[in-house]
């Protein structure tokens, strides 16, 4: 349809502005287990290994893992992940983690290097985990909403998006007058309770319809994520 580009060129200015980096504590930490699991694993440091140089180490790995995460996951959307891809992810860390402190004594540098390689597949899971949900809203038509918790505060939150999975141009037609109707009213809101609608990248060609047909978890990491 010759009209979709255009649609997605002329609001892509208006559309980037709600495209910024969030500062944020971690995703994990908003989990309703996170504090009791973490502070056991902080208090039984001292049985996981036999050089003393380790616990130190691991200490502060656990210590600042809610403040790392988010320094690595590089968004550049708002950390804002949904409760039960929240709830999955924290059950795949926890069972990891689980799994590593029910073996003995570990030799030198082994425990670190672990909690290290779960740190990073916490990451991983996280980054796609919020990434996926925007991509999800490409199978809609037109504005979408779904819920979300926020890992600035965790506090209950949600998404308000653009899908473009429009099949005939009486949908797609509807569609832009849904988003337009949406910023119309959305000048009339207060500047504090203004939520812009999402789409899936912060650059202009992963705006364009032609090129979010095609969009997969894969190549969206690219436009989602500040390198």
């Amino acid at each position: 349809m010759d009209g979709q580009g255009r649609p997605g060129q002329a609001l892509a200015v208006l559309l980037c502005l709600g495209m910024t980096a969030a500062l944020a504590l971690g995703c994990l930490h908003c989990d309703p287990n996170f504090s009791e699991k973490f502070s056991f694993y902080r208090h039984h440091l001292n049985l996981k290994s036999w050089w003393v140089g380790d616990i130190p180490v691991s200490g502060v790995l656990l210590s600042e893992w809610s403040q790392n995460t988010m320094k690595e996951l590089h968004l550049a959307i708002p950390a804002e992940i949904t409760h039960q891809k929240l709830e999955q992810v924290a059950g795949a860390v926890y069972q990891k983690m689980d799994q590593l402190y029910q073996g003995k004594m570990y030799f030198p540098g082994y425990f670190p290097n672990e909690l290290r390689a779960i740190f990073r597949e916490q990451v991983r899971l996280i980054q796609n985990a919020i990434i996926e949900s925007r991509i999800d809203c490409q199978r809609h038509c037109g504005i979408y909403q779904y819920e979300t918790i926020s890992c600035i505060n965790c506090t209950d939150s949600h998404i308000v998006c653009f899908g473009y999975y429009c099949k005939t141009s009486a949908q797609w037609r509807s569609a832009v007058q849904g988003l337009l109707s949406y910023i119309h009213t959305w000048h009339k809101q207060d500047v504090g309770t203004r939520i812009i609608p999402a789409f899936l990248s912060h650059t202009i060609k992963c705006l364009e319809p032609q090129h979010l047909i095609h969009l997969t978890l894969e190549n969206a990491s690219e436009c989602l994520t500040q390198h």
